[in-house]
């Protein structure tokens, strides 16, 4: 059974907008059949993107869902072997829905609601 180790910067129940601003993140582990494993909320003590980094390959994190990251920051994570889904906007039940089933995607942008104009 394999099993990913994924990493969420959050604002709020929202993905953080930006990568270098969050201060707490939520970690899970999810098996290839779906279920969730292991399920934590992270505060960090203050927003910085080198302890994220630090964080992230500490925790042997496999997969990061976040909004903007700058490129040194994406670039650093890619040649550690993380995988990177930036530009990701929405709530956090509607990217942990989209991921589990496979259809997240790095720019996805999630609406809880429909919007009738």
């Amino acid at each position: 059974m394999m099993e990913k180790k994924i990493l969420i910067p959050l604002f709020g129940d929202q993905v953080a907008p930006r990568f270098d601003l969050a201060t707490e993140v939520h970690i899970f582990s999810i098996t290839d059949k779906g279920s969730f494993l292991e399920d934590k909320t992270v505060v960090l003590p203050r927003a910085s993107a080198e302890q994220l980094c630090h964080l992230i390959i500490m925790e042997k994190i496999d997969t990061i869902i976040c909004g903007g990251i700058e490129d040194e920051y994406y670039k650093y994570l890619k040649w550690k072997k993380v995988e990177v889904l930036d530009s990701v906007i929405g709530s956090y039940d509607s990217v942990i829905n989209r991921f589990s089933s496979g259809k997240l995607l790095a720019g996805d942008i999630l609406f809880d609601k429909e919007f009738k104009s």
